[in-house]
């Protein structure tokens, strides 16, 4: 099975559940400290047979940056166990519509796997038009997955260092324009405030209608991001402040055909740490 949009509607998955290939994943997020935690969100009310996607789980380990993509290897012992397979067909969700439902998108691409799509307007869709959800989990038969990594759609700290020096890449950041203009502080302490000098700034929620949770227009979009700056012609970076916005920014991008972004992947919680990297308030 498959679809032509990476966008789904909540009619276009209502009619699916139960496809053979169809893997529903919930892949909501929530900042620490935040409670209930996402998990118990989860255990608590989801769309009947989703399975949970835990971004603190499914990462690198070995490193104390939250989140960071894991090894080829680690991601597809994670994707199988979730029952995934490379033929499956993924649809994502989170819970407000584009919060961390585009780091699960990306995620999958970044290993090789291009039939994943995302719910618009996500659970908060969903319930609003009374659709089922369960506490119920469901039953999960192992996968056969095979992880082929991208590298292209991800860069490190040095090149984004690099990037700075050369300015050959626009860099656009999704977090608010509070935290962007180290108007307020970070969340994650120790951290310095401010932004990436010459980044753009273009904050993630905007590309959603704040009601329903939906996105925009792809007309609509686009404008967004030229009016915060972007040349739509460049390759792109995105970040934020850890990993997990900046993919909505990519997800809006590339529904205006738009495919060339890649994401720095320790974003603001690396960045941001104090150092010698070179911040602007």
């Amino acid at each position: 099975m498959s679809t032509t949009s990476p966008l789904v509607s909540t009619q276009w998955l209502a009619d699916h559940l139960g496809d053979q290939k169809l893997v529903v994943l919930d892949g909501s997020f929530k900042l620490p400290g935040v409670t209930p935690i996402a998990r118990e969100d989860y255990q608590a009310r989801h769309i009947p047979g989703a399975r949970f996607f835990d971004i603190d789980a499914v990462a690198d380990h070995s490193t104390t940056l939250p989140h960071m993509l894991p090894s080829p290897a680690e991601f597809e012992k994670a994707a199988e166990a979730l029952g995934i397979s490379n033929d499956s067909f993924i649809v994502v969700y989170d819970t407000p519509g584009l919060m961390s439902a585009g780091r699960i998108w990306w995620t999958f691409r970044v290993f090789g796997h291009q039939q994943v799509a995302i719910l618009d307007g996500g659970l908060k869709a969903w319930m609003a038009e009374g659709r089922p959800v369960t506490a119920e989990t469901p039953e999960v038969t192992r996968g056969a997955f095979k992880a082929t990594f991208d590298a292209g759609r991800v860069v490190s700290k040095a090149d984004l260092l690099e990037n700075v020096s050369t300015g050959e890449r626009p860099l656009i950041d999704a977090r608010s324009a509070a935290r962007f203009n180290a108007v307020e502080k970070e969340a994650r302490p120790g951290l310095r405030s401010g932004h990436v000098p010459g980044s753009l700034n273009l904050p993630f929620n905007l590309l959603t209608d704040p009601e329903t949770g939906r996105m925009k227009p792809v007309a609509d979009i686009e404008r967004l991001f030229r009016d915060a700056g972007l040349d739509m012609s460049k390759p792109t970076i995105a970040s934020c402040g850890s990993g997990v916005t900046a993919c909505a920014l990519v997800f809006g991008m590339y529904l205006t055909g738009k495919d060339d972004v890649a994401v720095y992947d320790g974003a603001w919680t690396e960045w941001g740490m104090p150092g010698e990297t070179p911040v602007e308030p």
